[in-house]
């Protein structure tokens, strides 16, 4: 199916669910290592969206290979559920035909539990978040979302609590991360996506990138895109603290015709600082929160490659993938639709080697600060890049499409829960 069809087949399904359904409401810590244990040992989760799998990497060093969880051991009773429901098999074909660039979309995103003992996993095609059994490879408990995707996650500082995107139902549900039993939920704009606990726990910032299946790319078109703002919320009572709609910050500063769909984005380690990717743009913003409104912009170099066709451009997306080096002095960034990545000076926003990589589709910190590790989703590798350096230090070939990747915990003597 074409780009553009594809994208059609998700507005008619996207209407036709809303005609019978009724509308539906990095840090260590937040791995788990305030709790950790001796027995226990640090790693990174790669999320395989397509194959259903996650590996499990070191968290520096050579990254080598740790083992590999089956996130879907649930395949066939979920499938079933599917094939038995008209509604939720249209969402299902159109989230694959759509979003999952002709596949289904198995894992999104993934934490461990504090006590290292479990993997939690939101699973956009299965529309929920399912804890899995380290040991065993079985299911805890199982969470169905509003609506009929999940998305990104985030974990609380003190590892009790997730985030997750609904995002077809604008809702973000927050859950107790040993039990599944939801603590509270919130309203966002239209489709919401990132989600970032700040580090004291108190608020949650989340971010709705409005529809970014639709063809409509051009930036006179901007408009049909949907509401897209940043939510902050109280995560104690889920009331809503603010709103910050980028429009506004925008043209303020003169760009008029620039998306204000914040997908990725990263604290400065004060939190003054908010630095952010928007759609279709080949850089970030810098935002300053004390002030409300947008203090730099950083337009990094555009592929000749890359085609300038924006409707090619997977999800609306030209670069998605931002992180911070722990001491707040580098960034790093994956530019995803440009096939590179790299880490730029805060102070001075100039970047460093354009590191080639395929289709990288998230930036993270390893576990010592030294490395940014990035998925490089075209490839089903993962790719360390020297902070200090910039360049190149390692990749680790990882299963199909992988997209997330997270700091966690595993049990020390742990070696996966399915065969390579």
């Amino acid at each position: 199916m074409s780009a553009l069809r594809a994208r059609h087949a998700w507005s008619i399904a996207a209407a036709l669910v809303l005609t019978v359904t009724a509308p539906a409401a990095a840090t260590s810590a937040a791995t788990g290592a305030s709790t950790a244990s001796a027995d226990l040992r640090e790693v990174m989760f790669v999320g395989n969206n397509w194959d259903g799998t996650a590996d499990v990497i070191k968290s520096g060093g050579d990254f080598a290979k740790v083992g590999r969880i089956n996130v879907i051991p649930d395949r066939d009773a979920r499938m079933a559920e599917i094939n038995a429901d008209p509604i939720k098999w249209i969402a299902f074909m159109t989230i694959r035909n759509s979003v999952g660039e002709g596949h289904d979309q198995f894992v999104d995103d993934m934490y461990s539990t504090p006590d290292g003992r479990s993997m939690v996993v939101s699973r956009p095609s299965f529309a929920d978040v399912v804890s899995i059994d380290l040991a065993s490879g079985d299911i805890n408990w199982r969470f169905p979302v509003s609506g009929f995707r999940a998305d990104h996650m985030a974990v609380s500082p003190d590892g009790t609590r997730v985030a997750v995107s609904a995002s077809t139902s604008n809702t973000v549900h927050v859950l107790d991360i040993n039990t599944g039993k939801q603590a509270g939920s919130f309203a966002t704009g239209d489709k919401p996506h990132e989600n970032i606990f700040t580090s004291d726990g108190k608020q949650i910032w989340n971010m709705a990138i409005g529809d970014v299946n639709t063809a409509t790319d051009a930036p006179w078109l901007d408009w049909t895109k949907g509401d897209r703002k940043i939510t902050v919320v109280d995560a104690t009572t889920f009331k809503q603290v603010k709103v910050i709609d980028m429009r506004e910050r925008l043209d303020a500063i003169g760009l008029t015709d620039y998306s204000d769909a914040v997908r990725p984005a990263a604290f400065s380690p004060d939190e003054s600082k908010l630095y952010f990717q928007v759609s279709f743009f080949n850089g970030f913003f810098e935002y300053d929160i004390a002030t409300d409104r947008i203090t730099r912009t950083k337009t990094l170099p555009m592929n000749p490659s890359t085609s300038t066709d924006r409707t090619t451009w997977v999800n609306d997306s030209r670069h998605h993938g931002i992180s911070m080096k722990p001491d707040g002095t580098k960034l790093c960034v994956a530019g995803t639709m440009d096939d590179y990545a790299t880490v730029v000076d805060r102070a001075t926003l100039q970047e460093g080697p354009l590191v080639t990589v395929s289709k990288p589709y998230w930036a993270t910190v390893s576990g010592d600060g030294k490395s940014c590790v990035v998925s490089e989703s075209g490839a089903d590798q993962v790719t360390a890049i020297d902070f200090n350096t910039g360049k190149k230090t390692v990749s680790v070939p990882v299963g199909d499409h992988p997209q997330r990747v997270r700091l966690a915990h595993v049990p020390a003597d742990w070696t996966g829960t399915t065969a390579d």
